[in-house]
């Protein structure tokens, strides 16, 4: 097994998309190769192409070597849209949101350290005041992972009607390290 400490962290936006979604395709079919016939795992070039028509897409894909390892992505929530809201009380003062869509691994390579690599190495590209992203909720180790990285779980949605219910992680950055 490799540990991820070495990995080679490649940063891409919007324009790139075209050179880098087979990379993001495979390192998928990689990572839910159990899964592939649920139609929501299927869904997944959708959500690609979803996020990377975002202006504002941001990812990260670590390599080993040549080998893509994983990756993450994302982008800035809409200012005034900052859909996490709706579960909190009082929302901090502070909004500015980076959304973190997808963070996956390929098997090879989990429990490396791979997934903190991406993850960070995506948001330190940016100045938002907070983060957000959903866990499914029958992953309740990769949550409290997020949670070990400042993540705190504010609700519970499930967007689509295909899709898992997640948990709604929101974190004040930067992250601690």
């Amino acid at each position: 097994m490799t540990i991820a400490t070495g990995l080679d962290l490649r940063h891409y936006a919007h324009e790139d998309l075209p050179d880098i979604r087979q990379t993001l395709l495979d390192v998928h079919a990689d990572a839910y190769a159990d899964r592939l016939d649920d139609p929501f795992v299927q869904r997944f070039p959708w959500f690609v192409d979803h996020w990377g028509g975002n202006p504002g897409f941001s990812c990260v894909i670590g390599f080993d070597g040549d080998e893509p390892v994983g990756f993450a992505y994302g982008a800035p929530a809409t200012p005034g849209r900052e859909w996490w809201r709706e579960y909190l009380a009082q929302a901090p003062e502070a909004s500015r949101t980076f959304a973190v869509s997808e963070l996956m691994v390929r098997p090879r390579w989990r429990k490396t350290g791979a997934s903190r690599l991406l993850h960070h190495g995506l948001l330190a590209k940016h100045d938002e005041d907070l983060a957000v992203l959903l866990v499914d909720v029958a992953h309740p180790k990769v949550q409290a992972l997020y949670e070990s990285w400042g993540y705190r779980k504010v609700g519970e949605r499930q967007p689509f009607a295909d899709s898992p219910l997640f948990a709604v992680m929101l974190a004040e950055l930067p992250l601690p390290d």
